[in-house]
């Protein structure tokens, strides 16, 4: 048996598996599959051996529906392949199949602040002196909005270009800038990632949020206190957006170069 077959058998109970109280949370892009693609029947095989020993759960910024296209399959759902799934950071999560409590950016932030805000970055953008630019420039998202000055609608040639001319004219670091001048108060934190875009979010809604469901695990009924948390992540650099969990005190943190290199740490780290 092999693959996502595999990868969905039956499961030792949280409080069972073999090594106590250690819970494996994963970045998905760069970790768990290659950026914006789909995970390899090799990965799940191994992810699933791995769940027989620790929980495992994964992290990432974008949505829900997204992690399903990329870690499950049309026939399992991806909820079903990991103890816990915290989507948009963990303001969208899922134990063992079941949503926990969920939090939204629009709701934090306010209505009449998030209208100024999206009025401040139309207008930014604009105005900006850019070869091109396509569609979707600010995409609402549950936790958090990501900004584009090209558009998300650009093609995969058009966004490789314009990383290059992002880099070279600072386009993204100086609108960040700008909006800092522009809201000091508003508790809002900015990660720019990938080629084209950058996030907007509350302070502290980076990939932390989830430990706090990690943490409030042991209150739950067949809950486990988890003292080991493991997270593996590719970008774990200094501004990039996994490295913030990988520093925090909480966890011990696994730098990934890619997900060939998750497997052979886990292969390592666990005797798999």
């Amino acid at each position: 048996m092999s693959g996502p077959t595999a990868a969905a058998t039956v499961i030792p109970a949280l409080a069972d598996r073999a090594i106590k109280n250690t819970v494996v949370l994963f970045d998905v892009d760069g970790t768990l599959t290659p950026a914006r693609r789909n995970v390899s029947p090799e990965m799940l095989l191994l992810l699933s051996q791995l769940r027989h020993k620790v929980a495992i759960g994964f992290v990432g910024g974008s949505d829900y529906n997204k992690q399903q296209e990329q870690l499950g399959t049309a026939s399992i759902p991806v909820t079903s392949l990991f103890d816990f799934c915290f989507s948009e950071n963990g303001l969208t999560a899922y134990r063992m199949g079941q949503p926990l409590a969920s939090h939204s950016f629009i709701k934090w932030l306010g209505e009449d602040n998030y209208k100024k805000l999206v009025k401040f970055l139309l207008h930014y953008i604009a105005d900006l002196d850019i070869p091109v630019k396509r569609g979707t420039f600010v995409e609402f998202r549950n936790g958090m909005i990501n900004v584009s000055p090209l558009g998300r609608n650009a093609t995969v040639q058009e966004r490789i270009e314009y990383e290059k001319f992002d880099l070279q004219h600072n386009i993204r670091a100086d609108f960040v800038e700008a909006i800092k001048r522009e809201f000091p108060d508003l508790g809002l934190t900015y990660s720019i990632g990938g080629q084209i875009s950058f996030d907007v979010f509350p302070m502290g809604w980076d990939k932390r949020y989830c430990l706090q469901h990690i943490e409030n695990e042991k209150n739950l009924p067949g809950g486990v206190d988890y003292t080991t948390v493991h997270f593996f992540g590719d970008k774990t650099f200094k501004g990039g957006n996994d490295n913030e969990i990988f520093e925090d005190p909480r966890t011990v943190g696994h730098s990934v170069k890619d997900p060939e290199d998750t497997m052979v740490q886990l292969r390592e780290l666990f005797g798999l």
